[in-house]
């Protein structure tokens, strides 16, 4: 266990892609190092389509790679997550849908160590989330703006609307859907504890300089002031 559920930076959120990245002639493990030298702090593998031996494979090999440095999350997919913990990987938690299995089912089988994410964009399922009995470490909102890379992505949300489920939340909250720089400092001032993106780093040309625009961003900086 990575014991990473204790004060974990939601701030630079990445959510993988292996499609887009091997698109942009990148490795994915190869992207994912990238990306945290450049400021990611925390990694959501996400692989819809992948068998979960595949992606079992996927999941010991990043975390090899940079487990100890961020808490790598596995989507949806708590016995892959299981898995790679059973053998030995530096694995932080999972991140679950609406459709997976209940949260607090969820933190059953994880444990008390385990981080915890669950998407939740209405403000039903916010309140249901921040129940102690919940069991959920953050909320993921979105989707911010239109995105092809979720197949079931709900309706963009936009900055106005987004920002009122931010202030609804009583955890940790983190934007995602078609994410850009220019988003970040208005989701910074809306009060989002970090933001989640995939085409943004994963389709980049240069991962790790696409990880330090945003981290930075965040940051309130301009590229080139802080290495």
């Amino acid at each position: 266990m990575s014991g990473f559920r204790e004060g974990f930076d939601l701030s630079s959120y990445l959510v993988t892609d292996s499609a887009q990245a091997r698109a942009a002639g990148h490795d994915l493990v190869d992207l994912v190092s990238a990306a945290v030298d450049g400021g990611v702090t925390i990694v959501q593998l996400r692989e819809k389509d992948m068998p979960a031996r595949e992606f079992l494979d996927v999941v010991l090999r990043v975390s090899s790679a940079v487990g100890t440095k961020v808490p790598v999350l596995v989507n949806d997919r708590v016995d892959v997550y299981l898995a790679a913990r059973e053998r030995g990987a530096s694995v932080a938690g999972v991140h679950v849908g609406q459709s997976d299995l209940p949260s607090a089912a969820v933190r059953a089988l994880i444990g008390k160590e385990a981080i915890l994410g669950l998407s939740a964009s209405t403000p039903e399922r916010l309140a249901d989330a921040g129940l102690a009995a919940a069991g959920v470490d953050y909320v993921g909102i979105g989707a911010l703006h239109p995105t092809a890379t979720k197949k079931d992505a709900p309706d963009a949300l936009g900055h106005e609307r987004l920002a009122e489920l931010v202030a609804l939340s009583t955890l940790p909250t983190v934007a995602i859907g078609g994410i850009g720089v220019d988003d970040l400092p208005l989701l910074r001032a809306a009060g989002a504890d970090g933001a989640a993106v995939v085409s943004a780093i994963c389709g980049a040309a240069d991962p790790r300089a696409a990880a330090r625009a945003l981290a930075v961003a965040w940051a309130g900086e301009r590229v080139g002031e802080k290495l």
